[in-house]
């Protein structure tokens, strides 16, 4: 097994692992979190809790249900302190993940955003797809295809 990696999840891949749980980016956020160190920053915390308030999510998750996956996101992520202020993206509104990655020592930011993407890698640290994350990393963790895992 390969050693474990420090991982920061983006918004995006977070709230589908709640909405679709069989999703690619749902087994995703299922295998960083059990194979390697998570974080979250107060800003990336607050982004996700902004999201999941959301009404337009209501017909697919219950409120309560939303509220029990950001206590246990925030009681299983480790907490990082953002100290170094970073402005690199295109849309400033993600600077606040590149900001977890660097204070946060990241190895893999995993997402689905188009801006952070494009900035792939990142001052070394590799911007990856969900689905790229399963094949190049989780695939390297364990023999055997990750497509299966439910």
């Amino acid at each position: 097994m390969n050693p474990r990696l420090r991982v920061v999840l983006d918004t995006n891949a977070l709230v589908s692992r709640l909405l679709v749980p069989a999703s690619a980016p749902a087994r995703a956020v299922r295998r960083a979190m059990l194979g390697h160190v998570v974080s979250a920053s107060d800003a990336t915390i607050m982004e996700l809790a902004d999201v999941l308030s959301r009404r337009k999510f209501d017909p697919y998750v219950s409120v309560e249900d939303r509220k029990a996956f950001l206590r246990l996101f925030g009681r299983v992520a480790e907490q990082v302190a953002v100290l170094h202020v970073v402005r690199a993206c295109r849309d400033p509104k993600d600077d606040k993940v590149l900001e977890l990655a660097v204070n946060g020592a990241a190895d893999v930011i995993v997402t689905g955003d188009a801006d952070l993407l494009a900035l792939n890698p990142f001052r070394g640290i590799r911007i990856l797809r969900p689905a790229d994350f399963l094949l190049d990393v989780c695939r390297a963790d364990e023999p055997g295809d990750d497509s299966a895992e439910n």
